[in-house]
């Protein structure tokens, strides 16, 4: 395939390599820092969080500046993706020059800041290109391609140091590579795609903060996006504490993030069927039987498991395609160059990792519970757990619903665009 790819397979590709640098880190990373240098836990989890809150803070901000360098959106995100790039390469192909501790602060630092100012320009460019597309809706066609290759990214980033292991002495090492080599092909594939407008003056916030539906949509894209953040705080202590599954936390995952990446299309085929908002709510809905039937699951439940995993993941499938869609269809109306509006929905989706991993860990400390134990873990304290993974997430999507289904906005198909009621 030729690096010039460009059309809906290069938001397909550069979404892949996007999602390989994001929640897939969270997974390797501190392992592999502890294993090779011996960083402790708690340093590691303060770095973490720290990291986090900045990627909080600075998101909005980011918006601004891709906003601000319009014009030279494609010098832009070619300097982000080779900071990006060799982060990654930092991180995980070089010996530490410094402190290992500081040196994970700095190279993660650099990676998620090159990572979030490519996520927020790239949604933006995603406004306009749906803009421009003939037949059914843009706006979903666009997001079945980006979250279906963001899904398959994230799928192969979690997987590969593990497979690489038994071909190399040093796996993540060569994953970085591989990576960096991504990066290149994803920035020439999309070269074609951005549309350089200039400097918009007098954007900013106040279009997207000031419109109620567009406030009502970070609303529920905050409500339905703290599901996903407990569930993937907890998922390794669920499956390891509660399930006994110790050596299945892998093969499960994987199993979570390709049943997305497989149902994402066809959420974007119900939706021009039945309109985007009804087949999100349909989404919302399995998310809420698949973890309802989580609460009743014990030790050595793991194929069961198994299927909640696939019906879970297929509800993430429809959070990833059509809520995004929603969302750009609105910022189309209100502010088609104000890329701050994909800073603020990176904002509120980020907000919700920060707050889960601030709030769920500690309470499960309190209530006894410590890693690594399933016979030996008190009753209460797998309570306390089986709770904040499978009923809390169930009663903030239940939230969220209510809140949409009174959202009134009815996406349905007339020719080429979705009209607003």
């Amino acid at each position: 395939m030729s690096a010039r790819v460009g059309g809906l397979p290069a938001y397909a590709i550069f979404a892949a390599t996007l999602a390989a640098a994001g929640l897939p880190i969270y997974i390797h990373a501190p392992k592999y820092f502890v294993d090779e240098y011996g960083v402790s836990l708690a340093a590691l989890g303060v770095i973490l969080f720290g990291l986090r809150l900045l990627d909080v803070v600075q998101d909005p901000l980011l918006g601004w500046l891709s906003r601000r360098l319009g014009a030279w959106r494609r010098g832009s995100v070619a300097f982000a993706g080779a900071v990006m790039a060799l982060a990654m390469v930092g991180l995980f192909a070089v010996e530490p020059p410094i402190a290992p501790a500081a040196w994970f602060a700095i190279t993660l630092a650099l990676l998620f800041s090159a990572f979030s100012y490519l996520t927020i320009t790239f949604y933006a460019q995603g406004v306009q290109k749906a803009g421009t597309m003939r037949g059914r809706d843009g706006h979903v066609r666009l997001a079945t391609w980006r979250e279906s290759g963001a899904l398959l990214g994230v799928s192969m980033a979690a997987v590969l140091p593990v497979a690489l292991v038994s071909l190399t002495d040093a796996p993540f090492a060569v994953f970085a590579v591989i990576f960096a080599i991504s990066v290149g092909f994803a920035v020439l594939a999309m070269r074609g795609e951005w549309r350089a407008g200039g400097v918009v003056e007098g954007v900013g916030f106040r279009p997207i903060l000031g419109d109620p539906l567009a406030r009502r949509l970070l609303l529920i894209a905050l409500l339905n996006a703290t599901p996903v953040a407990v569930t993937s705080t907890l998922f390794l202590f669920f499956v390891e504490s509660r399930l006994g599954a110790v050596g299945w936390e892998g093969p499960l995952l994987l199993l979570f993030f390709l049943a997305a990446a497989a149902s994402a299309p066809v959420w974007g085929k119900i939706a021009g069927l039945v309109g985007a908002k009804r087949a999100l709510l349909a989404g919302m809905a399995l998310a809420v039987v698949s973890f309802g039937f989580a609460a009743f699951l014990g030790t050595g439940d793991t194929v069961a498991f198994s299927g909640i995993c696939i019906a879970s993941g297929a509800a993430l499938g429809a959070d990833m395609t059509l809520l995004p869609a929603i969302f750009a269809r609105r910022m189309s109306e209100i502010a088609p160059e104000a890329a701050e509006g994909f800073g603020l929905w990176s904002f509120v989706t980020k907000f919700t990792l920060a707050f889960a991993a601030v709030t769920l860990l500690p309470l499960l400390e309190v209530s006894g519970f410590e890693p690594g134990t399933t016979a030996t873990a008190s009753k209460e304290a797998l309570t306390t757990l089986t709770l904040m993974y499978a009923v809390l997430p169930c009663v903030l999507k239940l939230v969220a619903m209510a809140l949409l289904a009174r959202t009134p906005i009815e996406h349905v198909y007339a020719g080429a665009a979705m009209q607003e009621t």
